[in-house]
């Protein structure tokens, strides 16, 4: 038996001694052989005590099985009130259940997942003027929901009959049709901040490529506008060599795949020869006597050098 510890009070003497009760309570509870050591006595009270015995479950590495005990006020008879297995100080736990949302990261959708957005998400707003109910035809409208969920629907070649194409003339809808804007939702202005600043934290000023580029983006050939009110601060890279081709960059980023950062000078042209290299010139070693005839050069390439 381990010696007992105490928390706020000395553990009632009966019931600290009463190891066996529930050592088999434990065992009772617990799959054979699973029960290990005795390692500590708590008090939780006026004649309630609780033993703790080591637990040799495979996955709960560090638990210990739990057995309270009790005894009534002049009684001698100690009897059992629960057993259950808890962890200890050093277990093995699980980590803290954080929800899908707040799990999901760029890159976890694969193809064939869907990711529902919230009616309320802070990202976006409704289209039109707000106060419009979606096109009759929108993914979001009661009559599409109602179509979809119908089981006399039926794949035909073209949209249903009682399916209108446009909506009606006049409307807010019918003009967010003929402009393009045609959308259930749009970004809000929390989702702009969001999207300028997550891109911006990749792509941006401050990013040690941007750093030691020759320009920014702003300048550079291959920068395509977007449209929107973010095409102010962002464009597209379409260089292929840039490590940010096909990504949303900010104007002041920049990388050395800058359109104008070496425009590489045309080749010197070798400067034309002085004298003919083709022919031998004679040059004595030293001066002719007067009245001696120059020597001429010789077919091989050899010459008289003057010596008599």
């Amino acid at each position: 038996m381990s010696a007992a510890t105490t928390r706020s009070r000395t553990p009632d003497r009966l019931c600290a001694e009463a190891i066996d009760i529930a050592r088999a309570a434990a065992e009772e509870a617990a799959a054979p052989g699973v029960v290990g050591e005795h390692v500590e006595v708590v008090s939780e009270g006026d004649r309630v005590v609780t033993h703790f015995f080591e637990s040799k479950e495979f996955g709960y590495r560090g638990w210990r099985w739990a057995v309270t005990v009790a005894r009534a006020s002049r009684a001698k008879i100690v009897t059992l009130d629960e057993t259950v297995l808890l962890p200890g100080p050093d277990a093995l736990l699980a980590p803290e259940w954080v929800p899908w949302s707040e799990r999901l990261r760029p890159g976890d959708l694969g193809p064939g997942d869907l990711l529902p957005t919230d009616a309320d998400d802070l990202r976006l707003e409704p289209g039109y003027s707000g106060e419009d109910e979606p096109a009759p035809n929108s993914p979001v409208s009661e009559e599409m929901a109602e179509l979809v969920e119908s089981e006399d629907a039926e794949v035909t070649g073209g949209p249903p009959a009682n399916l209108p194409l446009a909506p009606l003339r006049g409307s807010i809808a019918a003009v967010a049709e003929e402009l393009g804007m045609r959308r259930a939702r749009v970004l809000s202005r929390y989702g702009l901040h969001v999207a300028a600043d997550r891109w911006d934290e990749g792509y941006g000023a401050k990013t040690p490529m941007a750093q030691a580029a020759p320009a920014t983006c702003v300048s550079c050939a291959f920068l395509m506008p977007i449209a929107g009110s973010l095409r102010q601060a962002f464009g597209v890279c379409a260089n292929e060599f840039s490590p940010a081709d096909g990504r949303v960059v900010s104007l002041a980023y920049g990388c050395g795949g800058h359109s104008e950062a070496a425009v590489m000078p045309k080749p010197p042209r070798p400067a034309p020869h002085a004298f003919d290299s083709m022919n031998v010139d004679v040059l004595p070693l030293r001066p002719a006597p007067e009245g001696s005839v120059p020597a001429e050069p010789s077919g091989d390439g050899t010459e008289d050098l003057g010596h008599s």
